[in-house]
């Protein structure tokens, strides 16, 4: 009857075994009453206060408790920016979160917070690209990133759990203690307490970071555009331009 019981209640089981709790202890211990039982037995889903406890009094990792980062546990010493809230949906499965420029400006401030997570719209995308891990979309402010991503489109970023497995000259999300970015990212030779983040548009200088000082990463995989670009003015009057002289030559090879 285990095998058919979600990996998340199967590593929960797991988690309060190895902890020596019963399940009447492990549930006063994280504050949830009496529904340890029935997260062990499937009947109840694990919440993000559940997930926020075991991370908070055993470094849980909570992508290892769902499956999907073989690091069962969060080391801050080794740069974890792994997602602090899993968002699922009325099924179990991840459900991406949007948020949009306004929101993006107080998500530092409340990436612990369930609760706050519940008034952003989510969705689920049914591709194969989206499955076997966590995502989450943010809109972009700003046109430091042009040509590549423009000002107000849509970035969807997969959950990195350890600054150790980002990978350079990659996008990412970046999730800051006061901000939200989305940058190029290089690591720096010699100096694995700090990052550089990269504008594509090189009227933008390079930012050095602190890995300590990254809450969440996220690796950005595609985008979300919306409406096609007509041709500007300048590149119609370049067109024109390319015709009269096309016509001009035409007509001297007559004369």
């Amino acid at each position: 009857m285990e095998s058919k019981l979600t990996i998340e209640a199967q590593r929960f089981k797991k988690i309060r075994e190895e902890q020596r709790h019963t399940q009447q202890s492990f549930a006063e211990l994280l504050d949830i009453g009496s529904t340890t039982a029935d997260i062990e037995r499937g009947k109840t889903k694990i919440t993000g206060k559940v997930v926020m406890e075991l991370m908070a009094q055993f470094n849980i990792n909570p992508l290892w408790l769902y499956g999907k980062s073989y690091e069962k546990h969060i080391d801050s010493s080794r740069g974890d920016v792994s997602p602090k809230v899993i968002t699922l949906d009325t099924d179990g499965n991840d459900s991406i979160i949007l948020v949009n420029q306004k929101a993006a400006a107080g998500y530092p401030n409340n990436i612990q917070d369930t609760g706050w997570y519940q008034t952003l719209p989510a969705f689920n995308i049914p591709l194969p690209e989206y499955r076997n891990a966590s995502y989450r979309g943010f809109q972009v402010e700003g046109d430091s990133m042009l040509p590549n991503i423009k000002p107000n489109e849509w970035v969807l970023g997969r959950a990195v759990a350890s600054i150790n497995e980002a990978t350079d000259s990659k996008i990412y999300i970046v999730v800051l203690r006061d901000s939200v970015l989305v940058k190029k990212l290089q690591k720096i030779p010699g100096n694995p307490q700090s990052i550089r983040l990269i504008s594509l548009n090189e009227s933008y200088l390079p930012i050095e970071v602190k890995v300590r000082d990254i809450q969440e990463l996220w690796m950005v995989n595609s985008k979300l555009s919306f409406g096609v670009d007509e041709p500007s003015e300048s590149s119609l009057l370049r067109q024109l331009q390319q015709s009269m002289d096309e016509l001009k030559g035409q007509i001297s090879g007559l004369k």
